[in-house]
C-alpha cells in the first residue's frame, strides 16, 4: 500500500485526513517538520502532504531542507494561505502541487493519484495500462505481449499523450515538444501522425486518442 506522510500541526485535521484516506493509503503522521524528518529516518514515504504554518519548522523550511538533501519524494502543500506569492514560493522550493483548505478530499485523492502516476512514470520510464506497455527506456510498445512497431516520432507522440491521460495538448504544444521549436512543418503533420497511431493501435480498447476540436489531442483511459 502507498505510504503518505501527513505533516500537520492541527490534531483534528490530521485525524480527519487519516480517516478520509486510510482505506486507500497508509498514513504516517508528524506535527511539524522536525518530527517529519524523524519519521523519514525510519520509513520511506511515497508522497508527502505538508501544511505551511507549523511550529518549530514550517512547511517551507521542511521542503527546502528535504530538496537540498536530494530527496525528490512528491509533495503536496496543503494550506489556507492561497495568495500567488505563497504558491510561487512553494513551487520554487520544489513542491508538486498546492491545494488550499478547507480540504476537498475527493479532489485531494485525484491529485494524489495523478502525482503518483507521473512519479512512477518518471522512475520506471514506462507506462502500463493493463496488458499494454510502452517503455521509454527500450523505445518499445507491446500489447498482450505482442510488439507494435512505431517510428520514433510516433512513439514520442504516444508516450507524451499517455503520460498525462485526460490532459489536452494543443497542436502548438505537441509541435514544440515532439518536432521542436524550429520545425517548419505545420499542424497538418500532427494530424497525419495521429491517424497513423490510431491505425496501428486499432483494436486496442484500453485507451483512446481523442481530438479536441480546433484545439489539440488527448489520451483517455477507458
Amino acid at each position: 500500500m502507498v505510504k503518505i506522510l501527513l505533516i500537520e500541526d492541527e490534531k483534528a485535521v490530521r485525524a480527519l485526513t487519516k480517516v478520509k484516506l486510510k482505506d486507500q493509503y497508509e498514513i504516517m503522521e508528524a506535527e511539524d517538520g522536525f518530527k517529519a524528518f524523524d519519521v523519514l529516518e525510519h520509513e520511506k514515504a511515497d508522497l508527502i502532504i505538508v501544511d505551511i504554518m507549523m511550529p518549530n519548522m514550517d512547511g517551507y523550511e521542511f521542503v527546502k531542507e528535504l530538496r537540498e538533501m536530494g530527496d525528490d519524494t512528491p509533495i503536496i502543500m496543503l494550506t489556507a494561505m492561497d495568495t500567488f506569492a505563497h504558491k510561487k514560493k512553494g513551487y520554487n522550493l520544489g513542491i508538486d502541487e498546492y491545494l488550499t483548505k478547507p480540504i476537498d478530499y475527493e479532489e485531494l485523492t485525484w491529485h494524489i493519484e495523478a502525482i503518483l502516476r507521473r512519479y512512477k512514470i518518471n522512475i520506471d520510464k514506462e507506462i502500463v495500462i493493463g496488458d499494454f506497455v510502452i517503455s521509454e527506456t527500450g523505445m518499445s510498445v507491446t500489447n498482450e505481449g505482442n510488439s507494435i512497431d512505431l517510428t520514433e516520432t510516433e512513439f514520442k507522440l504516444l508516450y507524451k499523450l499517455l503520460s498525462y491521460p485526460g490532459v489536452i495538448f494543443t497542436k502548438q504544444q505537441l509541435m514544440d515538444d515532439i518536432w521542436g521549436y524550429d520545425c517548419e512543418s505545420d499542424y497538418s503533420t500532427i494530424k497525419v501522425y495521429i491517424n497513423r497511431l490510431r491505425k496501428k493501435l486499432e483494436g486496442i480498447d484500453k485507451f483512446e486518442i481523442v481530438s479536441a476540436r480546433g484545439v489539440g489531442y488527448k489520451a483517455e483511459i477507458k
